[in-house]
C-alpha cells in the first residue's frame, strides 16, 4: 500500500507499526492505517484500541466500532473480532480536547526481581499505582513505557492495589501475555500474600468462601462487598505469627477478584492494617501515631511476597519472592516476641 492516498479529499497515512496512536491530541484529524505485528496479533480488536487510543473514552471506542468507523482489510468488523498478524486496521479521525496540565510521563524503573526477553517482574512500592486512571495520571505501566522507549511491547499481565506492595508481572511480548493469563484463568499460577491483622485469629488453617459484589459509589469510589449471588471467592489463609491483638498470615488465592483479600478479612472479624477503605479507622490512625517511629505503620500491611507459574516460554515452573518490605518488618519487631 503507498503510503500516501488521497481519498475524499483528505490525506490519509499508513503509520509505523511500532508506534502508539496517540489520537489525545487535537492534531489527530485524520485517519490513520495500522499494521498489525507478530505481538500485537491474537487480542480483540476492542482491547487493541483501548490500548493505543489513549485518553479516548471505552464509550466512544465502542460507538465507532458500532458504526462501522473501524475497518479490517477495507470490511466491517464487531468487537469480538481477534487480530491478525498482518491486518490493515482504520483507526477513524478522533479528537477529544486536551488537557491544559497534561504533561509527559517520567520514566522510572523498580526493582526488578526476574528479567528476560518475554517477561519482567518487579516489586511494586506501596502508594504506586499500577496504572493511569480514576485520577491517577499514570502508574507503574505508563512509567516503565517511558523509562523503555526502545521496547515494543510492554503489558501488564496482572494488577495490584495502589497500596498494596510486592511481585508484579510485564509481559513482554504478546505470547507471553496470553500464555499467563491462560494460566491466571485455568487456576494453575499460585499467588501468595503476606498480610497483618487486629483480632484473635485462632486457626492454623482457614478456608474463606465468600461471594463478592462489585459496585461504584456516586462519587466514583470502587467498593465491594460480600453479597449473595456474587462473585465467587475463595481465599486460604496460613497462620505464621500471632501476638495478642494481632497476626501474620499468608493469603492464598484461589479465586483473583477486585479486593478479595481485603474484603474476606474485613467480613470475618479481622482488618487488615491499614486499610483506608475496608479497615479499623481509629486503630488505623493509632497505628500512623504510634510513640516509637520504628513500630509506626503508615501504609496497608499487605505485601504479594510470592508467586508461582510456569514460564510462558520454556515451560519450566518459576517460583519468585518479593522480602517484606523494611517498614513492615519494623512493625512486626516493634510488636515483641509473638506467642504462636
Amino acid at each position: 500500500m503507498k503510503d500516501l492516498e488521497r481519498i475524499s479529499g483528505k490525506t490519509m497515512r499508513t503509520v509505523d507499526q511500532n508506534k502508539d496512536v496517540s489520537p489525545s491530541s487535537q492534531a489527530t484529524i485524520q485517519a490513520q492505517f495500522v499494521t498489525i505485528t507478530e505481538e500485537e496479533a491474537g487480542q480483540r480488536i476492542d482491547n487493541y484500541l483501548l490500548r493505543v487510543c489513549k485518553g479516548v473514552p471505552k464509550s466512544h471506542i465502542y460507538r465507532i466500532l458500532r458504526s462501522g468507523e473501524v475497518r479490517v482489510n477495507k470490511g466491517r468488523i464487531d468487537q469480538l473480532y481477534r487480530l491478525v498478524e498482518g491486518d490493515l486496521v482504520r483507526i477513524p479521525p478522533i479528537r477529544i480536547a486536551e488537557k491544559a496540565s497534561q504533561g509527559t510521563t517520567p520514566g522510572a524503573e523498580f526493582p526488578v526481581v526476574f528479567e528476560d526477553t518475554h517477561l519482567l517482574v518487579i516489586d511494586k512500592p506501596a502508594g504506586v499505582a499500577v496504572h493511569g486512571g480514576s485520577g491517577v495520571s499514570y502508574g507503574v505501566i505508563e512509567q516503565l513505557r517511558a523509562a523503555r522507549p526502545q521496547a515494543k511491547f510492554l503489558e501488564l499481565v496482572h494488577r495490584l492495589d495502589r497500596e498494596t506492595s510486592g511481585l508484579l508481572l510485564i509481559a513482554k511480548k504478546r505470547s507471553a501475555l496470553t500464555n499467563l493469563h491462560d494460566q491466571m484463568r485455568d487456576g494453575v499460577t499460585d499467588k501468595r500474600y503476606l498480610v497483618a491483622v487486629h483480632g484473635d485469629w485462632v486457626n492454623k488453617r482457614q478456608h474463606v468462601k465468600l461471594p463478592l459484589h462489585k459496585f461504584t459509589t456516586p462519587d466514583g469510589e470502587r467498593r465491594v462487598v460480600v453479597q449473595a449471588g456474587g462473585q465467587e471467592a475463595h481465599t486460604v489463609f496460613n497462620l505464621k505469627r500471632k501476638w495478642k491483638d494481632f497476626a501474620l498470615l499468608e493469603a492464598e488465592l484461589k479465586t483473583g477478584r477486585t479486593h478479595q483479600i481485603r474484603v474476606h478479612l474485613a467480613s470475618s472479624g479481622f482488618p487488615i492494617l491499614g486499610d483506608e477503605k475496608y479497615g479499623d479507622f481509629a486503630l488505623n490512625k493509632q497505628l500512623q501515631k504510634a510513640n516509637d517511629e520504628r513500630g509506626a505503620l503508615k501504609r496497608m500491611f499487605l505485601h504479594a511476597y510470592q508467586i508461582t507459574f510456569t514460564h510462558p516460554d520454556t515451560g519450566q515452573p518459576l517460583t519468585l519472592r518479593a522480602p517484606l518490605p523494611a517498614e513492615c518488618d519494623r512493625f512486626l519487631v516493634s510488636l515483641g516476641q509473638a506467642i504462636a
